[in-house]
């Protein structure tokens, strides 16, 4: 014990010295990556240098701001594409953007790889026991019952009345004043406020009215994005006794985590029971949400169900609107994808809208093609629970962390060819037939282990289907009506940035362009 606290105490108050001589600022190619998220070659060139005791902390610092791109990097110029990242205290991670590694940790070997202990421990205050946030039974139990939330009848629901209701009555009423008064809008901060509605009626019931044309601030959501980010940080701090000590202190980062998850708790716990409410006084059960039932299993638990909830409005929130506001961006370059997205919603326009949807294959290629290169979570973590070689040969310990580098993969040449940096929607497209039939095309969708986007194995996106049709929808609506114009400085790009999952730095402001 005496050694432990002597190496706290170094790593505490010694370090900000030892960071002034051994790394004193980003490199210049790091400041110029900072500036323009141009899909490029890796510019890190050599992997990190590790030192006593705070292994290779100092490069990690130095890069906090890029460090999805940082390692990245890393792991492109590393051999099998596996790097053994060594942290504070000889404790050492394993990021991969391997294939095999992935298909090993979330497939073959998935009892061995589990949210684990220091995840945990790490998110438990905001997401409590949530389905993100557990392993074993509790994590089947919750994904057993969420599961019929995603049958082809709540799909088909969810699409026609859920989306469409928010599309119609609010989205388009929105984009078409800003379009005639000539307004700048975060198209990211309107994208999150849909999307949340939206999660928030087919999970829950429950309408949030989040997206209204005044855009007023919620408290709420500020709460839960501070919750998000300060959650998500705790990790990198040098050892978890910092934001431990904070959190005991009640201080600084900590302070305003207990604040943000306050607020955040009490509006999901009026949720849960605002529904209870509902249940005893008779509410049918015919076309239940996924709160109704797990209310009525006899899984009543108030802090249990707030936990759920907290959970599925990180997934319905977060993720598909950051695909959405990168997907924007990038077609905002590429006006001949565009266009072909606008050909195939109008041609399939007369149909019943979840068949028209389904149908839209080149949009969904063109959606895969951006969470290709922006993954909504760009990065996702396991704990090893037993010693383990991964296929790579690189031996693991119990406790340790392999990290599957998401963003990475969609990087690599030799997975996506000499074109990688292309946005190419094509790659995901194969024709169908021959002769007449040769204009049709076919979604062929990539090897979820070199494109885990939604995960992978036993654990892979419950709401994959409901999101892509949620997308599609969207685009298809958006597209036939308006132009979005980026409104950002000349020669300026957004920073791809992520806590938790991704976000593009500052927003995203937009100039809605009508097309009537």
């Amino acid at each position: 014990m005496p050694i432990q606290l002597l190496a706290f105490f170094f790593l505490f108050f010694c370090l900000p010295a030892t960071f002034f001589f051994l790394f004193k600022g980003p490199s210049p190619a790091n400041i110029k990556r900072k500036k323009k998220n141009e899909l490029v070659a890796p510019l890190t060139t050599t992997l990190p240098k590790s030192y006593p005791l705070i292994g290779s902390y100092p490069e990690l610092i130095a890069n906090y701001d890029r460090r999805i791109q940082w390692l990245s990097d890393v792991v492109l110029i590393s051999p099998a594409n596996t790097y053994v990242l060594h942290r504070s205290l000889g404790q050492r991670a394993v990021v991969t953007g391997n294939p095999a590694v992935v298909q090993h940790i979330l497939k073959n070997h998935f009892p061995v790889y589990q949210k684990g202990q220091a995840f945990r421990e790490t998110l438990t205050d905001f997401l409590g026991n949530g389905i993100f946030n557990t392993d074993g039974e509790t994590w089947k139990l919750q994904r057993q019952i969420a599961s019929h939330v995603f049958n082809t009848r709540s799909l088909r629901k969810f699409v026609e009345q859920v989306v469409d209701t928010e599309l119609n009555d609010r989205l388009i009423p929105i984009l078409a004043t800003a379009a005639a008064q000539n307004q700048v809008l975060d198209f990211q901060d309107i994208l999150q406020r849909f999307a949340f509605d939206n999660i928030c009626k087919i999970a829950f019931g429950f309408d949030p009215e989040y997206l209204s044309p005044s855009l007023g601030q919620s408290k709420f959501a500020q709460a839960f994005d501070d919750a998000t980010e300060i959650s998500s940080r705790r990790a990198s701090h040098l050892h978890p006794l910092i934001w431990k000590i904070r959190k005991l202190l009640d201080i600084g980062s900590e302070k305003r985590l207990r604040l943000a998850i306050s607020e955040v708790r009490e509006f999901a716990t009026n949720i849960v029971r605002d529904k209870k409410r509902q249940l005893t006084e008779g509410a049918s059960l015919e076309s239940a949400d996924m709160l109704s039932r797990f209310l009525s299993s006899g899984h009543s638990d108030e802090e249990f169900v707030t936990d759920i909830v907290i959970s599925f409005i990180l997934a319905g929130k977060d993720t598909t609107s950051a695909a959405l506001t990168w997907f924007f961006w990038l077609l905002s370059k590429h006006p001949e994808v565009r266009k072909k997205i606008v050909n195939e919603a109008s041609e399939k326009s007369e149909a019943q809208v979840y068949d028209e949807v389904k149908d839209m294959v080149y949009t969904q290629a063109a959606l895969s093609e951006s969470m290709r290169l922006y993954p909504p979570v760009p990065m996702d973590s396991k704990e090893v629970t037993a010693d383990d070689v991964l296929p790579d040969g690189t031996a693991v310990k119990k406790g340790m962390r392999v990290l599957y580098h998401v963003y990475a993969m969609g990087r690599m040449e030799k997975l996506w060819g000499s074109d990688w940096a292309e946005y190419k929607p094509e790659r995901w497209l194969e024709r169908e037939g021959s002769g007449e039939d040769s204009e049709k095309w076919r979604y062929v969708a990539r090897d979820p282990f070199s494109y885990p986007v939604f995960q992978a194995g036993p654990r892979i996106c419950l709401g994959k289907e409901m999101a892509y049709l949620q997308m599609k929808r969207v685009v298809g609506a958006i597209l036939t009506r308006f132009t979005v114009v980026p409104a950002m400085l000349e020669g300026m790009e957004p920073q791809f940035v992520a806590f938790l999952t991704s976000k593009m730095k500052g927003g995203f402001p937009v100039k809605i362009h009508s097309l009537a």
